[in-house]
């Protein structure tokens, strides 16, 4: 559950004047006028991203921040409630199951438009369709070099999903037998068999509604140029330095008092690349909201929780756990970690307590079960974390299993590179060197790091132009699958010059796939969560990755932004989003 952790006040002599209100040196935030039931509607909301987005197009969306700008663009059948991601009505404003539990029949809001593009006659948007939905998700299920989201989404799940994927290899498009058009509002979705969190499955970027036309006219360029039904709209781009989107006015939303959505007349995304830099420019009042605390930063920022809450402050800070887990990979294909053995010793090596305590300084826990993130839904649920494990920190278990290897004191062992990301501060920086050191100091493997930019980290993982790498993933949905299907040996394609878009370490364990698959067709949670705890005991016993840290989401935000609440799976959706004018903050 998102709290407020507390509110800190920053001295002026650090850093001058600011306002409580989001005001400082940028004056974009535009204007605002008081609506029903206290809502005020107008303003710029000014967020940023440390790293650049790497695709807009909804079946090639696979990072963080592509999915925060496409989820204000693009929406699907159903969508996320931002504060406790529960499943919400989107252009679906209802849906039936069948007594089999095998087809879905969706209704579609009347009334629903595509954003003004020049992709259609007289450049405006026309209403939406069911055939509409077809085509994307015939799309979805297309062989295609940017197409990220298909094994994740469609895959083994709805019918004729995997003939269509592999027909379209030989064809221009691909056909979904088992999605039909019944008319213009309606449309069938049908699986391969009973999926409890399917619903969760159509709320992912791959299911995103796009245009046909905007598909037809653009092609490749849907990478940045967006045609969707979403609150918001891309009014300019310049990569690396900002995205303006402006108000859908066409928006269907509405709100529980009749105001039509979204409140903001539109967001401005910057892309400072360092969060010292990114924190000076909030502390300004130059941003509205910043992700994410620097480590180096992290105590100047928290202060004295218990003092900031009882004194006049000048910014929330909010926090939430979080469904992510910080790791490392290893290509478990490659010469260098074929063997379970060395992977096994790298993970007893690492302590991963001193990490979470001293180097990210408890802005995240450490990694002591395995891809699962501890949480208390799924243990009640019956995913059982003390069977599965997790790896002990144990340098002379570590040395035996180098050993058992061929590699005594780390004699014969290479030279090895782990290759992170830039961006974000420092913490990924400091997390790999004191690898770097527990590697060295316990094992005698020596260990360079090489820092790339993020879209490049991206390209290498999937490419399997590198060993040993840093990475992170944060829940589809929540679940343990959407962690789980990080090793199902079906997402790893034939040769290794393939992509590799899910399963980056090229895992690949029959008995671990078998579970997996029969726990996608349980229907009861209880018994489905403890196949896939029994799965990932299996996997943590090859030691295809190491876990390091869970994160814990912190977010800053002024204390005039309204709606725009932390969760754990740190889904932005800016809709419902307002900014109080200074004039009023004195009446809230």
């Amino acid at each position: 559950m998102n709290k407020i952790l507390g509110a800190i006040i920053i001295p002026a002599l650090t850093i001058g004047l600011l306002s409580s209100c989001g005001g400082g040196d940028d004056k974009g935030q535009g204007t605002s006028s008081e609506a029903k039931g206290g809502i005020f509607l107008g303003g710029i909301a000014r967020l940023n991203e440390v790293e650049s987005f790497k695709s807009l197009y909804p079946i090639s969306v696979n990072d963080q921040v592509s999915y925060h700008l496409a989820a204000q663009v693009y929406e699907g059948l159903v969508k996320y409630n931002q504060n406790d991601m529960t499943l919400l009505p989107g252009i679906a404003y209802k849906w039936e199951l069948s007594a089999d539990n095998l087809e879905y029949t969706f209704h579609l809001r009347s009334g629903v438009k595509f954003q003004d593009d020049a992709c259609f006659a007289e450049g405006k948007g026309r209403d939406v369709k069911a055939s509409d939905f077809k085509y994307c998700f015939d799309q979805l299920c297309s062989a295609d070099p940017a197409n990220s989201q298909f094994d994740v989404t469609f895959k083994d799940k709805v019918e004729g999903a995997n003939a269509s994927f592999e027909a379209s290899k030989t064809s221009k498009k691909g056909n979904v037998s088992g999605v039909k058009v019944v008319n213009d509002s309606t449309l069938t979705i049908k699986l391969t068999h009973p999926i409890p969190g399917f619903l969760n499955i159509l709320a992912m970027p791959g299911c995103y509604l796009y245009a046909q036309e905007a598909h037809a006219k653009y092609g490749a360029e849907m990478r940045t140029k967006t045609v969707g039904t979403g609150p918001f709209a891309i009014e300019t781009i310049k990569e690396g330095e900002v995205i303006i989107m402006k108000k859908n006015p066409n928006y269907w939303g509405v709100d529980e008092h009749g105001n039509k959505l979204p409140y903001l007349d539109g967001i401005k995304w910057t892309f400072i690349r360092e969060k010292k830099s990114e924190i000076l420019e909030f502390k300004r009042g130059n941003l509205d909201m910043v992700y994410r605390i620097p480590v180096e930063m992290f105590h100047e920022l928290m202060g004295d929780l218990a003092s900031a809450k009882e004194r006049k402050s000048d910014f929330n800070i909010l926090s939430s756990p979080a469904l992510n887990t910080n790791y490392l990979g290893f290509n478990t294909q490659s010469p260098h970690f074929s063997k379970k053995e060395v992977r096994l010793a790298f993970n007893h090596a690492i302590d991963r307590q001193k990490i979470a305590d001293f180097t990210i300084q408890g802005e995240g826990n450490a990694a002591e079960y395995g891809i699962v993130p501890y949480t208390e839904t799924f243990e009640k649920e019956g995913y059982d974390y003390k069977t599965v494990g997790g790896y002990k920190y144990d340098p002379e278990l570590a040395k035996e299993y180098m050993k058992k290897a061929g590699y005594p004191d780390g004699k014969g062992f290479p030279k090895i590179t782990l290759e992170i990301n830039s961006g974000g501060g420092d913490r990924n920086i400091l997390v790999a060197e004191v690898v770097q050191k527990m590697l060295k100091e316990h094992l005698n493997v020596d260990v360079e790091i090489n820092t790339v930019p993020f879209a490049e980290h991206l390209d290498n993982i999937h490419t399997a132009k590198v060993d040993f790498f840093r990475a992170g993933w944060i829940a589809d949905y929540p679940d343990p699958e959407t962690f789980l299907t990080l090793f199902y040996g079906g997402h790893v394609p034939k040769s290794m010059g393939e992509k590799s878009y899910i399963n980056y370490t090229r895992y690949v364990n029959p008995r671990f796939d078998s579970l997996f698959l029969a726990a996608g067709k349980i229907s009861d949670n209880k018994e489905r969560f403890a196949l896939l705890a029994k799965a990932e005991k299996m996997m943590l016993e090859d030691a295809p990755f190491m876990p390091i840290f869970y994160d814990e989401n912190f977010r800053l935000e002024q204390l005039n932004v309204r709606n725009l609440p932390e969760n754990i799976m740190n889904y932005i959706n800016l809709e419902t989003t307002y900014l109080i004018p200074p004039d009023k903050m004195k009446k809230k």
